[in-house]
């Protein structure tokens, strides 16, 4: 996670302009387009995945979860790329695009574990997290993050003060509503939301050793607290997924050996 990518994958890097908090105000149309640069600055100079069966595996589980979004949801313009990079990421932007990164699915080894990262991140897409993120963080002369891994913490958030307290908690009180939010839209979609707290542990297994900061410093859980929350979650999300089950959606997206 702490590839020189990172701030392309989830960040842009809009600093406040010196006007007035109450003057400061952020677009959603500025956000977008900010967003749609750092995509098709990713799309240029990161290599792509070019194992098709790979490709269809990821836009399999995908498809599976974005078809148990409301219509008007469902039917916007995403698009799914997959790029070959170690790095063990995933994300989604305000305009519908999402990243996954082949690192990641080393950890997200099964299409249910796959299927809790693309929850989880379509989750911040359909919330509006980024642009609520957005405006917070212009109001206090942070980053403007536009996206979301699925663990980690980029170094530049640590030299803005102003995070701690502020928007940091507040990242993290989305990060566990995308945890939430995704786990029920994975069992909807047929997927086993027990396969989430396997990945989580998995994610924290992959990351023993590489200094993550103490939860307080960081923009997502710290372990525990992202388990707490799947256990907390997991019994309505299995009342879902056997009602899918017992529904016929039983998602049939091949891993890509």
């Amino acid at each position: 996670m702490r590839s020189g990518w990172l701030l392309m994958a989830g960040c842009a890097a809009l600093a406040a302009n010196g006007v007035a908090e109450a003057q400061l105000v952020v677009s959603a149309k500025e956000v977008r387009r900010e967003a749609r640069v750092q995509w098709l600055d990713m799309k240029r100079h990161l290599p792509i995945e070019s194992n098709p069966r790979v490709t269809a595996y990821v836009q399999c589980v995908t498809n599976h979860i974005l078809a148990t979004l409301p219509p008007e949801q469902a039917n916007a313009d995403w698009e799914v790329v997959v790029f070959d990079d170690d790095t063990i990421n995933a994300f989604a932007d305000p305009n519908y695009k999402i990243a996954v990164f082949t690192g990641l699915l080393r950890v997200a080894d099964t299409p249910d574990a796959l299927a809790a990262v693309i929850g989880h991140e379509v989750a911040h897409a359909t919330e509006g997290h980024v642009m609520q993120r957005a405006r917070r963080g212009a109001r206090t002369n942070a980053l403007v993050l536009l996206g979301s891994a699925a663990t980690g913490i980029s170094p530049d958030l640590l030299n803005q003060g102003a995070m701690i307290g502020m928007t940091l908690p507040y990242a993290r009180e989305q990060e566990s509503e995308a945890d939430r939010i995704g786990l029920h839209s994975m069992a909807k979609a047929g997927f086993d939301p027990r396969a989430a707290l396997a990945l989580w542990k998995n994610m924290a297994a992959a990351m023993n050793g590489k200094g993550a900061p103490p939860e307080f410093l960081s923009d997502h859980p710290a372990d525990d607290t992202r388990l707490e929350t799947v256990v907390k979650s997991i019994t309505p999300a299995l009342i879902e997924y056997n009602a899918a089950i017992e529904a016929g959606k039983r998602p049939n997206c091949q891993v890509a050996r």
